[in-house]
């Protein structure tokens, strides 16, 4: 099955952590997507990340997609490395793909400074394994959601996954959607950083996490999780873009069931909701109150149906 491994088989791996170092702040945990490192009076932030099936952006969104969990942690993104394959039967897509991470890595002020390269024997389209760092002034966990905070999202759901659609499955959308929502949804590629939305939130927020597979459904019970608390959301609260509607509605997916990235969860006092949203305003960043937190042991409350279990991605039945 393609997508993440499930939560059991991952306490194995959870299980298996070499040896111990007392200057790690934040190891690997369930919904904790970067490490938090002491490095003298600063903290180090690092997190490592795939990418493969979105095949026509892979280098243009894995930077990105790399710096969110980096920037969600309360560090500013600064370097990264990259390993790249690419299937043998086709040389010349490595060059889009270190063009797509170059132009992307110098929009995103990061520097890539190594990593590996090599064409790859059966691989069916390009694989790119991105390795951000940054450092931190305050670290912001995952797991640091408090009952009474107020669950704030920026952007608004889908916002990957409707990018993807629209690019990888433009194909299929011809003749339902019509030219200029696919358009728009293929642009937004260029949303899909949350670095701007966690550099304003980062100073109000308990929690942060960028919801990737899964969606805003995961990203929400993945915070949930980590931090032992119940989250409680109704989805006609969570924004969702007319042009992500369109295309998820065409085929036939939920806009909270599919990538996010673009969009930035963060837990902050209830009483520091509305500075924080003007602050966001004040950024030129939409943000909305979709929720709140309750007393519990990790669960996510979504129109009154309480959610213990990840979801599967629902692009990943697109792609089989």
């Amino acid at each position: 099955m393609v997508g993440k491994v499930d939560p059991d088989r991952l306490e194995l791996a959870l299980d298996r952590l070499g040896a111990p170092d007392e200057d790690v702040i934040q190891g690997p945990a369930y919904g904790e997507d970067a490490a938090a490192l002491r490095v003298g009076d600063r903290t180090l932030v690092v997190n490592a990340d795939p990418i493969s099936l979105a095949a026509e952006q892979v280098g243009t969104l894995g930077i990105p997609v790399a710096c969110n969990d980096v920037a969600a942690c309360g560090a500013d993104p600064r370097w990264l490395t990259a390993v790249v394959l690419v299937p043998e039967a086709d040389p010349g897509t490595f060059e889009t793909v270190t063009e797509q991470l170059d132009r992307a890595a110098r929009s995103a002020g990061v520097a890539i400074v190594g990593g590996h390269s090599e064409y790859s024997v059966d691989l069916p389209r390009p694989l790119v394994a991105l390795t951000c760092l940054g450092i931190a002034e305050e670290y912001v966990p995952t797991g640091g959601a408090r009952p009474g905070d107020a669950v704030i999202l920026t952007k608004g759901a889908g916002i990957e996954g409707s990018a993807i659609l629209a690019t990888d499955f433009r194909g299929d959308l011809a003749g339902s959607v019509d030219a200029e929502t696919v358009a728009a949804a293929a642009d937004y590629f260029s949303e899909v950083s949350v670095v701007p939305d966690a550099r304003v939130l980062r100073e109000y927020a308990t929690a942060m996490h960028d919801p990737t597979e899964g969606g805003v459904i995961d990203g929400l019970l993945e915070l949930a999780v980590a931090s032992g608390v119940e989250v409680v959301v109704d989805r006609e609260d969570v924004p969702v873009r007319e042009p992500t509607r369109r295309v998820c509605s065409a085929m036939d997916v939920d806009p909270l069931a599919i990538f996010g990235s673009g969009a930035l969860v963060a837990t902050v006092p209830a009483d520091a909701a509305d500075d924080a949203l003007v602050a966001l305003e004040e950024a030129g960043i939409e943000g909305t109150v979709i929720g709140e937190v309750h007393e519990g042991d990790g669960a996510l409350n979504l129109d009154g149906e309480t959610r213990r279990e990840p979801i599967r991605d629902q692009l990943y039945a697109l792609w089989e």
